[in-house]
């Protein structure tokens, strides 16, 4: 079973950046697709950002495109998120994913690690 662990998270400012890291275990990161996902309070966990399996094609949120960097170092058998010019709206709490296809449906991963905490204060 793949086991996911996020670290990163941490209370910035407004316009900070933060560098998420997502380290798997029990597969070869080579072999998933992986995606963040968020969760503020009172919403429901979205799609932020993912990576594709084979060709590595990142895919993002509108709210996050330009803003946001998602990234894989398969050695490492790490996935990160470069998070720049944060937001108060950007607060949440941010869940790693993976499975073998890219998806941007919370419902469709299989893998999820326990959630790292960003909070941006204005």
């Amino acid at each position: 079973q793949v086991q996911l662990v996020e670290s990163g998270g941490g209370l910035v400012q407004s316009g900070d950046s933060l560098r998420l890291s997502c380290v798997a275990s029990g597969r070869t990161l080579d072999t998933l697709a992986m995606a963040w996902f968020r969760q503020a309070p009172g919403k429901d966990r979205e799609f932020v950002a993912g990576i594709s399996r084979f060709v590595r094609r990142p895919y993002y949120t509108d709210s996050v495109k330009g803003r946001f960097t998602i990234s894989r170092d398969n050695a490492k058998n790490t996935v990160y998120l470069q998070m720049n010019s944060l937001k108060p709206e950007d607060t949440a709490v941010y869940y790693c994913a993976a499975d073998g296809r890219l998806t941007t449906a919370r419902n469709e991963y299989n893998f999820w690690g326990q959630g790292t905490q960003v909070t941006v204060s204005s």
